[in-house]
């Protein structure tokens, strides 16, 4: 039976350079949770973890760019058993700082090798949680998104795909709009319009408004 979304526990750390969305979730009355995309400023969400007392049983990246791995480090010095994922095609971004754009900052960012590489229609699960992955590039060549349809209404971990009335940059190395644009149709838009998308930047939306109203990607053209 699936759990309201609204009583799922869900933190979101914003950090303040890139305002890049960090999200801890765990099941009512659980203190075990998942963090997706732990990015700067980590110091934050260790305090979080610490005063309510969670430990991370997994540990997910959307993608690997230096915003959304820069936390990787210190969660898995922490908690070394939570796995940390990243789809298979960004896999070198995590230990390269070139290709996780962090060089060009002057502030190198590295991230352990992830545990586990996924890709199209993996299933993960930790601790009663069910994500089908779904790969979605545009963005960066490996990017992915998590779906997990054990709420109701269903939610997605986005990343950088689709944002409320915009969508990810498409002029980064390996970018492509018509890469990003067909993903967020095939693995987006394919989706309940009820979904609610947690995106890596802004605040959450669905995929029915999107579909809509987003002026960049609509449903059709």
């Amino acid at each position: 039976m699936a759990i309201p979304l609204d009583q799922v526990r869900l933190w979101t750390h914003v950090s303040t350079e890139f305002a890049e969305n960090c999200y801890v979730l765990c099941w009512p009355d659980h203190d075990r949770c998942v963090v997706v995309d732990p990015g700067l400023q980590i110091e934050s969400v260790l305090e979080l973890l610490e005063m309510e007392r969670l430990t991370p049983v997994l540990i997910l990246n959307t993608h690997g760019h230096a915003d959304h791995i820069a936390g990787n480090e210190f969660l898995k010095a922490k908690w070394p058993a939570a796995p940390l994922l990243v789809g298979a095609g960004d896999a070198e971004m995590l230990i390269d700082p070139v290709q996780n754009l962090s060089a060009a900052f002057g502030l190198p960012v590295t991230s352990p090798p992830a545990d586990q590489l996924v890709q199209q229609g993996d299933l993960v699960t930790a601790d009663g949680w069910e994500f089908e992955v779904r790969e979605a590039p545009g963005h960066s060549p490996g990017h992915v998104v998590y779906v997990c349809r054990q709420t109701s209404p269903n939610f997605v971990l986005g990343g950088d795909v689709l944002f409320q009335g915009s969508v990810g940059r498409t002029d980064f190395p390996g970018g492509s709009f018509e890469q990003l644009k067909q993903s967020i149709r095939t693995q987006l838009y394919s989706l309940p319009d009820e979904t609610v998308v947690f995106s890596g930047h802004g605040p959450p939306t669905t995929t029915g408004r999107e579909k809509r109203a987003n002026t960049f990607v609509r449903g059709a053209d």
